[in-house]
Parts: structure tokens; sequence; C-alpha cells
């Protein structure tokens, strides 16, 4: 029997983007120019240059009521992926009048139009909460939260704009 590879264990990631400075303040902390800010009844919307070896702009709608960060990584040449959305999984909240906050709650989607929704890091999500990052109600609400993202986009003919459409919410992008 083969062991599985051992899980980077790590706290929740946490973000911030303040509207007025045109700031995005990584998880690590740095802090990031953003070209575009767009707020919406449903959320916010960045876009930003990335100095990331494998992407060089990307474009981030948080989406508070679905409990969803929605991503279009513009990669490389060299490192082109086949994905359409990536959905970050967790809570994002405006925390005041300019600022924005977004916790990654560990389980991400990757959307592929018309084909498929693909769960990623179960195995994060699991080890972050052996690990107490997350308590049973967090991690049951990720849970929730991706499967009923995943049934939506399912049932909307694997299209994630068409789902967010039936909802009302229609974005906009670079």
């Amino acid at each position: 029997m083969t062991q599985a590879p051992a899980v980077h264990l790590h706290r929740p990631k946490v973000e911030y983007f303040n509207v007025d400075e045109r700031t995005n303040v990584d998880p690590k902390g740095f802090v990031r120019p953003v070209e575009r800010y767009q707020v919406e009844p449903w959320g916010l919307y960045m876009a930003r240059h990335s100095d990331h070896p494998e992407f060089h702009y990307i474009e981030s709608w948080l989406l508070p009521t679905l409990s969803l960060r929605a991503t279009v990584f513009h990669f490389t040449p060299a490192d082109l992926r086949d994905q359409d959305y990536y959905l970050d999984i967790g809570e994002f909240a405006q925390v005041d009048t300019v600022t924005w906050r977004s916790v990654d709650h560990y389980l991400d989607l990757v959307v592929r139009t018309g084909r498929e929704v693909e769960l990623l890091d179960v195995d994060e999500l699991l080890a972050a909460h052996a690990a107490g990052y997350l308590d049973p109600a967090q991690a049951q609400r990720a849970i929730e939260t991706a499967t009923a993202t995943i049934d939506g986009i399912a049932a909307h003919g694997h299209s994630f704009e068409s789902w967010l459409g039936a909802q009302g919410i229609e974005l906009t992008w670079r």
C-alpha cells in the first residue's frame, strides 16, 4: 500500500482588499497594487498584475453570500492550465466602508466550462480541522458550500456563469 504524501498544514490564508488605497495584502503580508476594483451588490471585483512565475495577471470576485472567491488566472504560455475558473471556498466579507477580507477554508473547485467541476484539497481541509484551525461548523460549511456549488454548476450545463445568472449575479471580467 502506498502512503499518501504529507499535507502542507497551514492556518487559513487571510487576504485584505482596500478599495480606496487600491491595494491587496496577500496571505504573506505583501502589499500589491490593484489596477481595478469594482463593488457590486453581490461582491467585490479585483484585477491586478502578478509577479508569480506561473501567471502574470489575476482577476477575482469575492462573493460573500455564496462563500466563494472566483478567480481567473492569466497564465504564462509555459504554464497554461485546463481551467476556466478557480473557486476558493471560505468567508468573504466587507469589513468596513473600504476594506474587504477573505479567509480561505482550504477547499477549491476547478471549473472546466461545459465539462466538469473538480474538487481539490479535501486532505488540507481534514488536516486543518484535525489541527483545530477550523471548528466543526466551519468545516461543515465549507463542505456544504463546495457540494452545493458543484451541484449548481452541474445543473447549469457545467457553466459557472449560467449558475450565477440564475441567482441574479452577472460577473464582468477584463
